[in-house]
């Protein structure tokens, strides 16, 4: 089962996410580190295919407290993504769609790896995040009518 490291919330108010890919992540052993002591963040990360190579950029990994002043990395460096060529071209056709962005939703454990969560995402206008809104409200009182109605007739 896969340990969430980070969640990026923000990203699901942002986009409607149209399709997710699991991707390895090319990491330094300072950055593992940093990572296990809880110092990362994934809150303007996004993908971006270059030159055939996907590459995730703005994720924040603070640098390793303990490591020397030689074996430092830089916060925010841009990550090589472990993907399929296949996996990378549909990134790409699916980036060059107007409004479409690729994002990074969430870093977790798979197997004593760090992979990162990849979503396509379409933005969302201020008419779907007020009905997300409205739809979250409603669900939440249907959740305390039923609470309330099973604690009554328990």
């Amino acid at each position: 089962m896969a340990e969430d490291i980070i969640n990026n919330r923000k990203v699901l108010r942002e986009y409607h996410i149209l399709e997710r890919f699991e991707a390895g992540v090319q990491l330094r052993g300072t950055e593992i580190k940093s990572i296990r002591a809880g110092h990362a963040n994934l809150n303007d990360a996004f993908a971006r295919v270059d030159q055939g190579e996907a590459y995730l950029l703005n994720a924040d990994i603070q640098p390793y407290a303990q490591a020397s002043h030689d074996s430092q990395h830089e916060p925010k460096r841009n990550r090589r993504l472990l993907l399929h060529k296949a996996e990378i071209l549909k990134l790409y056709n699916q980036a060059q769609i107007r409004g479409h962005a690729l994002v990074a939703l969430r870093m977790y454990w798979k197997n004593g790896r760090v992979k990162v969560e990849i979503g396509v995402g379409k933005g969302k206008v201020a008419s779907d995040k007020r009905a997300d809104l409205k739809e979250r409200a409603t669900k939440r009182e249907t959740d305390r009518e039923v609470a309330r109605f099973n604690r009554r007739n328990g």
